[in-house]
């Protein structure tokens, strides 16, 4: 799920002489149970039934003094469905006792103005509503006729009580087109913000072939984006890229200016300022990422503030080297600032991280010479929590009439006939 970014966040330190913490988690996203009452498409944790092993109250009020003592700052409640968790208020208030500001991620079917109201007294800062396109694409994507009227509903209900509302939208095919017109009906909302990132073939998505994008598909997707972003500026819509779009094309300055130091992509954040929680307190450094391969730990075992100093899969990008990329982006001219762009991105598609496909940069390098990159799926994912399907990439001659169709900037123009 794409999380509620409230503010941007600053870079890590360098660490001490003698080891100590001085990098510490910023944000914190947790997923405090897997209990949804939708049946998402794209749901990359496959969310549904609860979890039979996640955090007792105590446990997690406990994470939540962990937090704070790290010098945590914001932590993101999502699930599932955070309101569907019994406690989920004690750990709201839990984070607001101890000093950090508490947001929230939900697709708001139940979001009652009881619970609204209940969320704003217990201290919750902000909420994300997911609005995934229009009337009937949204349904669709939900798997649930009336969800987005109920989401709307809920944005409503929190705003009536006092909560500032943002919303995310995850784009895959079926949606990214619908971009422009969402952009015009959300400005009407009173907004604080609107996060967009790309869907990611992963958990339940990893099922849903017809919602995948393609890496060449960034040239369409990306000057949508942009357009969204400039529409959005125009009415004071804050407009979110999330980390997994874009990466040095022309739309990147659009994309991310005033939103990134240096308007530009600087790598993934994972274990350099945010910190990811699994329901059961499994640590990763970003709560998207799949869980074989990324977990530190658990906290029922070690404090996190080990996990987080000396566990390898929280240190990967703190300790980042050019020898980790591999495939296009080990030879990219970004590659030292980009660092292979979102993990999760790359690590879902090809079961690896340190090169990503879904780069917008690379898309256009490639059409300029008359080629594209295709994901084939080449083994299904096996119906588990946070699954992977594994897929081959393969570049292969553009065909001329998608060529003709695409709208790039003039001095990138590719070459003719689909070959170099």
């Amino acid at each position: 799920m794409a999380e509620a970014f409230t503010r941007r966040l600053p870079m890590h330190e360098e660490r001490r002489a003698d080891g100590s913490l001085v990098c510490r988690p910023r944000y914190a996203v947790w997923e405090i149970t897997l209990r949804c009452d939708q049946a998402c498409r794209f749901c990359g944790t496959r969310a549904g039934r609860p979890r039979e092993d996640e955090l007792s109250t105590a446990e997690a009020v406990d994470v939540v003094r962990q937090l704070a003592d790290m010098g945590c700052m914001e932590v993101a409640l999502h699930g599932g469905e955070t309101y569907l968790r019994d406690d989920w208020l004690d750990i709201v208030r839990a984070i607001r006792d101890h000093g950090m500001d508490c947001t929230m991620v939900t697709g708001g079917r139940g979001m009652t103005q009881e619970r609204a109201r209940a969320a704003k007294e217990a201290g919750i800062h902000a909420v994300s509503v997911s609005i995934d396109g229009l009337d009937e694409t949204h349904d669709a994507l939900r798997g649930l006729r009336g969800s987005r009227a109920a989401a709307l509903r809920a944005l409503h209900a929190l705003k009536d009580v006092g909560v500032r509302v943002g919303c995310n939208t995850q784009l895959n095919q079926r949606n990214y087109r619908e971009l422009l017109p969402l952009a015009d009906e959300l400005a009407t909302l009173g907004l604080y913000g609107w996060q967009v990132q790309l869907m990611v073939p992963m958990g339940r998505a990893a099922d849903a072939s017809e919602l995948w994008l393609q890496p060449y598909d960034l040239l369409s997707v990306i000057p949508e984006v942009a357009a969204a972003r400039e529409r959005c500026d125009a009415v004071g819509l804050r407009l979110w890229p999330g980390d997994n779009i874009g990466y040095f094309g022309p739309y990147e300055h659009v994309l991310r200016k005033a939103r990134t130091r240096g308007a530009h992509s600087g790598g993934c954040g994972g274990g350099i300022i945010t910190l990811g929680i699994e329901a059961n307190g499994d640590v990763k450094g970003c709560s998207a990422m799949a869980t074989e391969g990324f977990v530190a730990g658990n906290v029922r075992d070690e404090p996190l503030a080990a996990l987080w100093e000396h566990a390898p899969e929280l240190r990967f990008t703190r300790d980042f080297v050019l020898d980790d990329l591999w495939g296009a982006c080990a030879t990219c001219y970004y590659a030292d600032v980009c660092k292979g762009g979102c993990v999760w991105t790359a690590s879902a598609l090809l079961g690896r991280r340190g090169n990503n496909p879904y780069c917008h940069h690379r898309a256009l390098e490639l059409l300029a010479a008359g080629k594209r990159e295709r994901l084939e799926l080449v083994h299904a994912a096996a119906g588990l929590i946070r699954d992977r399907a594994r897929f081959e990439l393969h570049v292969e001659d553009a065909p001329p009439e998608w060529i003709a169709s695409l709208t790039v900037p003039r001095q990138l123009a590719p070459v003719s006939g689909g070959g170099p």
